[in-house]
Parts: C-alpha cells; structure tokens; sequence
C-alpha cells in the first residue's frame, strides 16, 4: 500500500488536536518532528517506509541533535506510526525492528533557591504597598503577576496547563483547580495556602469587571488569553526586578515545588499525582535533587545513633 506522508501527516496531527487534545506546544513539536522525517523520506531516500530508510532518519538525527531531543523526535515518530497501523496502513510499528538504544546524559532538574524566590515575591507584594502612586492598569498587571508565580509555586502547575486556564476550572470557594494535563487528563489540586487563595480571588475579581469575550482566566491587556512567552517575559522581568542573577524559567517552579515537598518528607507517589506524572519514573528524578533531607533523616534518625560506644563517649582521650 502506497502512504502519503503528508496527508497522513496532517491527519494525525488533526488527530492530535480535537481527539486527543495535546496542548499546542506538543502539536508544534510532533508537526516540526514529523514534517522533518518525511521531508527526509521524500528527498533523501527511496520514499519507502521501510527498515532501512527510517534507520537511516535516525542516525541522521542522533548526529545532529542532543539525546534529548532525538529520543523526543523518535517518540513522535513511534506514535505516528502507531496511529497508522491503528488505521490499517501498516502492519506493524517500523521501529519495532530497529535497534534504538543509546545513552541519554543524566540531567539534574534545575531548581530556584528559596531565598530567591522570596526575593521575588517581596518585590512584587512591595510595589502593591504603593497603590497610590501606580496606574489602573499597571496595579492591574501586578495582581495578575502575583496570581500567575504564587500558582506556578503552590502547585507546580506546568505553563501550558496555566495558560489553558478556563474561569470554570477555578474553584474559589473549594480551592480546588482543575488541571487539564499532558494527553487529556485531568487532575485536581487543591490550593492549601491563605495567601495564595486570596492572590487568586483578587485577581479574579479585577478580570470578571473587564467582561471579556474568552473564557481563560488569565488574561493580557488585550483581554484575550495570556501567552507562554508572555509568562516567560514576566518573569525574567521580575527577576530583574528583585536582582536575583538565575535564569529562572517558569518550569523551575515546578522543578522546587516538587523538590521542597520530598525534603518535607511528602511521599513521592502523591507528588506525583500532583504534577500529573503518568510513571512515577519520572518523578523519581527530584529524589536526587533533594538532599537536605537526606541529611537531617541520616543526622538526626540514623540508627547508629543508639549505639552508646564511639570516640564522642570518650575513645579519644
């Protein structure tokens, strides 16, 4: 059976949008993945889809591209394959029969120190105390700024599930959240903290007056729905503001969200389910991060601690 590629292609990815309703971040990445492959299949090989041709792609990416990125570019590729073979165009995954094993470096997720996000959450609160001095709009803009970085810290939101916010999702008298996550799952997090909850509440009550045409909760001056490079530019802003010299990216709140609750003793199979992880694989990386634990569980729970004998009872005198 002959395959067009790029009718597939947009198939799939029409798919991927109103069936599976992936965020567009990951539609974006499986269309640049996917076009690239067949534009190689198509330009650079015979144009069939068979063993030799798809090894062929890979070995082109793994020399091009970071661990990374290449075993995202295969895992688009493993799930376009699957979606043919469900629709009876193959037989069978083509990457079932290719070697795919290579060594992916070990990344520590990055974290914020809790001192700077203090830092950050001063200067923001401080500039509300001079209400007077600022415009409608710019108070407007910082209640919103708040509201954004005290979710994005108190629940370890990811970006794209802040930005896809609706009104509804937000419950204020509960103070739980609907999270709409990764492959259409959903998730509640409840909000635990007073200031947070109030954050919130403020902000929604300056943007229900504002009456806008779109549901999403956050909103820019525009009234329409607040971007990811939006959030992004807002804090580095706040960065600046508050002289902290990290990089800070908004996934950095997830990443010590997640590492300050192990290092609270938080058993990792809810935090999991916190941040919406499928594997609890996954969220067994931030049990490397969290080492301050560790040390006061190994200082202040060690068993050897019981044992009476040693050169603090007197050995080394």
């Amino acid at each position: 059976m002959v395959i067009s590629l790029e009718n597939e292609i947009t198939n799939y990815l029409s798919r991927c949008r109103f069936q599976k309703k992936l965020s567009p971040h990951s539609e974006k990445a499986y269309r640049i993945d996917l076009i690239q492959f067949s534009e190689f299949i198509s330009y650079e090989t015979t144009g069939e889809l068979n063993r030799e041709n798809i090894s062929s792609f890979i070995f082109k990416i793994q020399s091009s591209y970071k661990p990374k990125t290449v075993k995202r570019k295969i895992a688009s590729l493993r799930a376009f394959f699957n979606n043919l073979v469900f629709e009876g165009l193959l037989d069978e995954n083509p990457l079932v029969r290719i070697n795919l094993r290579f060594r992916e470096p070990f990344v520590l997720p990055k974290t914020i120190a809790l001192s700077d996000v203090q830092k950050i959450f001063e200067v923001l609160y401080s500039e509300l105390e001079c209400k007077s001095l600022l415009s409608v709009n710019n108070y407007e803009v910082i209640i919103r700024d708040i509201a954004i970085l005290e979710l994005l810290f108190s629940t370890g939101i990811r970006i794209s599930e802040l930005c896809s916010l609706t009104v509804s999702d937000i419950n204020l008298i509960t103070g739980v959240v609907t999270i709409h996550g990764k492959g259409a799952k959903e998730r509640l997090v409840y909000i635990g903290n007073k200031n947070v909850v109030s954050a919130i509440r403020e902000y929604y009550s300056i943007r229900i007056q504002k009456l806008t045409q779109t549901p999403f909760f956050f909103i820019n001056r525009l009234g329409n729905r607040l971007s990811e490079q939006s959030v992004r530019c807002m804090i580095r802003r706040c960065t600046s503001k508050a002289m902290v010299k990290q990089h800070i990216t908004p996934h950095m709140f997830r990443h010590s969200f997640a590492t300050l609750l192990l290092d609270e003793g938080v058993d990792i199979r809810y935090i999991q389910k916190i941040l919406g992880h499928t594997s609890i694989v996954t969220t067994q990386i931030y049990t490397h991060v969290s080492s301050s634990k560790q040390k006061e569980i190994l200082t202040e729970k060690n068993p050897r601690n019981k044992l009476q004998v040693g050169q603090s009872n007197g050995m080394d005198n």
